[in-house]
């Protein structure tokens, strides 16, 4: 009977490495058993170490821009500001200046083309929009803008990219004193909507750019000549060849950081009102020619393009990091907390039983909004295996349930839970047990602690997850590095007690 009971546990392992796309392991095989058989489950606790650790630099895969700079007495300030390319659309087109190509036995004109009335351009603006922002709305600021000499390498995506390796001082397209809530816009334009309800107001921050250098010199003339009219084929040719991009920094102002949704070139022609079926132009009633002016979008940044975000953290935040009496997450860009599984323990005490769960909880202490423009604590937080961490990041990947967990703090709450990591702690210990088997008689402990540093070490990371809300049944669609403001103290790190990794087992008991 000791031998079957063996054997079946053996399965039960096999089994719960098998199915790791299932959340309880704990019935798998179990009516296998012999009604003869006994079992007894049973919950111990293992210690878990913790520990701040810098992020220093995260991968922003994200479409939203960052600008600002934002000091707290705590961790310090940091500053914000990304680079972005413009996009060319792959049917590009210039409006054409008026033409008339028909006339009636008069002479009056029957048929025209174009609108525009003359070959130039009367306005050109870089238009930076943005729709939310932390910290105060009323900060005065200013923001610069940099049109960028270099190509963006769009592989590089880490915050600590050398915005000055892609411009130069000389490259400043101008600067702009603002506040995150203008004041001077009236409640009439603020609060205005369209047909459908939809709000036409979006708050923006205005660079006016030389009309004949930029508008006409670099844009248009080169657009009408056949020469060099394929520089508008694709976004491709016209970043290589016309405009490679802007850098927006934060040189004036703490405490606002805005949130850019989209970057606008815009330029402003001069046009006729046109005969909608012949294309001639319309006189006003006392015979003279009807003109307008219109701004239009004619390259912008948009969701498809990745911005190139860019944050620099104080010294203070490192002071935060060397605390031991507990640990903190800091976001964006920030620290991460360490947690040291005892793999090794666990192993030890239950090799010959069943592992079934496996709950872990990070409890945050109270927060108090002693600050003006408090953070608040990060809403979910990614558990991960640390030498899978940037590859997580880079390759766009979701929580298996194996090796990558997301917790959401509930609401009131201040703690983090991952109710059952089970298959994390078997899947790292089957690891290190195939290690061992390979290497036989030439198993080597310390060199293969040396070779595998991290094989015990998962890290908590401030997240923000994106769910498919298409249906009834919602579905994680993305994960990445939550570049808001926040941050948790959380309790342990190397001075305090350790925190408890509760493991549920089954132990098999042949009866008599």
């Amino acid at each position: 009977m000791t031998m079957k009971l063996k054997h079946i546990g053996t399965l039960l392992v096999a089994l719960a490495a098998l199915f790791g796309c299932d959340d309880n392991t704990g019935s798998l095989g179990m009516d296998m058993l012999p009604s003869s058989d006994g079992m007894a489950s049973h919950t111990v606790s293992f210690d878990v170490q913790t520990e701040s650790v810098p992020a220093e630099s995260v991968f922003a895969k994200t479409s939203t821009g960052y600008v600002g700079r934002f000091s707290d007495p705590d961790f310090g300030y940091y500053e914000s500001g990304f680079l972005t390319a413009l996009t060319c659309t792959e049917d590009f087109s210039l409006p054409e200046v008026y033409k008339e190509t028909e006339w009636d036995e008069e002479g009056n004109p029957t048929k025209a083309t174009g609108f525009m009335t003359g070959d130039s351009v009367t306005n050109v603006r870089l238009v930076v929009f943005y729709d939310e922002w932390f910290g105060d709305s009323l900060n005065a600021c200013r923001m610069s803008a940099y049109e960028l000499n270099r190509k963006l390498d769009y592989d590089n995506r880490y915050t600590n990219i050398n915005p000055q390796d892609y411009y130069d001082e000389t490259g400043l397209l101008g600067r702009k004193a603002y506040s995150a809530y203008d004041t001077t816009v009236p409640d009439s334009v603020r609060n205005a909507t369209d047909s459908s309800g939809n709000p036409t107001y979006s708050p923006s921050i205005v660079f006016n750019l030389p009309t004949k250098e930029f508008g006409e010199d670099r844009i248009l003339k080169p657009y009408r000549d056949p020469a060099t009219r394929h520089y508008f084929d694709n976004p491709e040719s016209f970043i290589d060849n016309v405009f490679k991009g802007v850098y927006l920094a934060n040189d004036q102002g703490d405490g606002t950081i805005l949130y850019v949704y989209r970057v606008d070139l815009q330029m402003q022609f001069n046009f006729f009102y046109v005969n909608d079926s012949t294309g001639v132009k319309l006189k006003k009633q006392d015979g003279t020619d009807s003109t307008y002016y219109s701004t239009q979008t004619i390259f912008a940044s948009t969701k498809e393009v990745t911005q190139v975000n860019h944050f620099l953290n104080s010294d203070l935040l490192a002071e935060r990091v060397s605390e031991k009496d507990w640990t903190y997450l800091k976001s964006p860009a920030g620290i991460f907390t360490q947690a040291t599984l005892p793999y090794d323990e666990i192993y030890t005490q239950l090799a010959n039983d069943t592992l079934n769960g496996a709950s872990l909880s990070f409890t945050a202490y109270r927060q108090e909004n002693k600050h003006d423009f408090s953070m608040d604590m990060p809403n979910e937080v990614l558990l991960v295996r640390k030498q899978d961490y940037k590859k997580f990041f880079e390759d766009n990947e979701i929580t298996d349930n194996i090796t990558s967990y997301v917790a959401t703090k509930a609401s009131g709450s201040n703690k983090y839970t991952y109710n059952n990591i089970a298959r994390l702690v078997a899947t790292c210990i089957n690891e290190k047990k195939q290690a061992k088997e390979a290497a036989g008689s030439n198993w080597d402990e310390a060199q293969w602690m040396q070779d595998n540093p991290d094989w015990n070490k998962v890290l908590l990371i401030p997240v923000s997850v994106t769910y498919d809300t298409s249906s009834d049944t919602q579905r994680m669609i993305s994960i990445r590095h939550d570049l808001h403001p926040g941050y948790a103290k959380l309790q342990g790190g190397p001075n305090s007690n350790p925190l408890k990794l509760e493991v549920t087992y089954t132990r098999f008991q042949p009866q008599e």
